[in-house]
């Protein structure tokens, strides 16, 4: 396609999709596409896929239908997880022209053309094993950016597909990773997230470790703040929790999946810790940083999760002390292990146990935010608006408001925390003072 068009682009899924398609998006930037939205008849639509839950891959769907919609000739281009493991099934849905595996989704401008394919004539790029690392990081918000640290995953979960969608484990070089660490810098980020598919196993292509890079992050680039996004309970060690609570740039925010209260559950589900370990973790993080943020990713629903083991969930999650619970509906995936266990759990009795859990995460949501009532706090503000508040958050992940007129975007100001919401928001008043938890 001539270069001079417009493109847009839909993410699905993780954070590290979004990372992925900020670099995608800068390549056709240079190649001279204007970048609009998808609804705004684009000549070239990136659709950059998930393929975690059914939903996700319905969602694919949709959003091929959407970009029709908004322009019938427009070039569709589907990349990511869903496309690396599924592409006849993509390649057959009406209007795709070029479906590419993770591989190749960064040769993205060696597959536009100028013409739109027919029916049936699907360009399906190499669906090859994925082995080259590529850095990026997000950069349509310039308040935060996602860096790109690492990506696969060797640990093949008998519910997960990722492994067998972007491969094994692997990484760029420390020093490559500050590099593209202080671009997202030079773009205005204030705030760095670090993310992949298994942070927590940075450096084993390397030889070097994940203590390592953040240790050099905090040294090396000058930005305000770094947060750690998920990471594996077994490689989030003592050493890290450490260095965040001595760090004045990590922030008091850590996401460690659970996955189940039941031992036997993660057992079934080939996860590489127990409870146990997993509250130790907690206690360890609690005992150095009392009011940090600790989200919790919990599967319902899975083989062989009787009402014994649901419940044991549920007890263990009541009395650990974390801040909130991302919940997610088990959903049969192929070329996964788990479909075969012997007990099945009837849909309607997992989304069940999810409603549940989702209520004890408003629970212990508004508790976490309790904690600052009439405390001040620095909030990083953002882009995000609604109805004349702008959001932001502070560094315990707590979402503050203010009245958009009285702050800009990209800014950190200190607020005092004055009232929880039940929107999920604290409201709160510029001060001109600071306190600490």
């Amino acid at each position: 396609m001539t270069p001079g068009g417009t493109a847009a682009f839909h993410t699905l899924g993780c954070k590290l999709n979004f990372s992925e398609t900020s670099t995608i998006a800068r390549d056709l930037a240079q190649a001279g596409y204007a970048r609009v939205g998808i609804d705004d008849a684009p000549d070239v639509v990136v659709i950059n896929t998930c393929s975690v839950t059914e939903q996700a891959d319905s969602k694919c769907r949709n959003a091929v239908r959407r970009a029709l919609t908004s322009n019938p000739e427009a070039f569709i281009a589907v990349i990511g997880c869903y496309a690396q493991l599924k592409p006849k099934e993509i390649s057959s849905i009406e209007g795709v022209d070029v479906v590419l595996g993770a591989a190749e989704k960064f040769n993205l401008l060696d597959h536009i053309t100028d013409e739109k394919r027919t029916s049936g004539s699907v360009s399906v790029g190499p669906i090859k094993e994925v082995k080259a690392f590529v850095p990026g990081f997000s950069s349509n918000d310039r308040t935060r950016a996602f860096l790109k640290v690492q990506d696969g995953c060797d640990y093949f979960c008998s519910f997960c597909t990722i492994p067998l969608a972007r491969g094994r484990s692997r990484n760029a070089p420390i020093s490559e990773t500050l590099q593209t660490a202080n671009n997202a810098a030079s773009h205005g980020a204030r705030e760095i997230v670090l993310t992949g598919v298994n942070i927590g196993d940075f450096g084993k292509s390397t030889g070097e470790s994940f203590f390592d890079l953040i240790k050099a992050l905090d040294e090396q680039v000058d930005v305000e703040r770094f947060r750690i996004s998920s990471i594996e309970p077994n490689l989030l060690t003592s050493e890290v929790i450490d260095f965040v609570a001595s760090s004045q740039k990590f922030q008091p925010h850590f996401h460690i999946p659970l996955q189940s209260g039941s031992d036997a559950v993660l057992k079934s589900m080939r996860r590489r810790y127990r409870t146990e370990l997993y509250a130790a973790r907690i206690e360890h993080i609690r005992t150095l940083l009392p009011h940090a943020s600790i989200g919790v990713d919990v599967i319902t629903g899975f083989p062989n999760e009787d009402e014994a083991a649901f419940r044991a969930t549920q007890e263990f999650l009541l009395q650990l002390p974390v801040s909130y619970l991302h919940v997610f509906t088990y959903s049969e995936r192929g070329k996964t292990t788990a479909p075969r266990m012997e007990q099945s759990v009837p849909v309607e009795i997992r989304k069940q146990r999810t409603k549940v859990l989702r209520s004890l995460s408003l629970k212990k949501q508004r508790a976490h935010y309790e904690n600052f009532l009439g405390l001040t706090r620095p909030v990083l503000f953002e882009e995000s608006r609604e109805e004349g508040l702008r959001f932001g958050y502070t560094p315990e992940y707590v979402r503050v408001a203010l009245p958009e007129a009285q702050v800009d975007a990209n800014s950190i100001h200190p607020v005092e925390i004055k009232q929880i919401h039940a929107a999920g928001y604290a409201s709160a008043i510029l001060s001109s003072t600071s306190s600490s938890t």
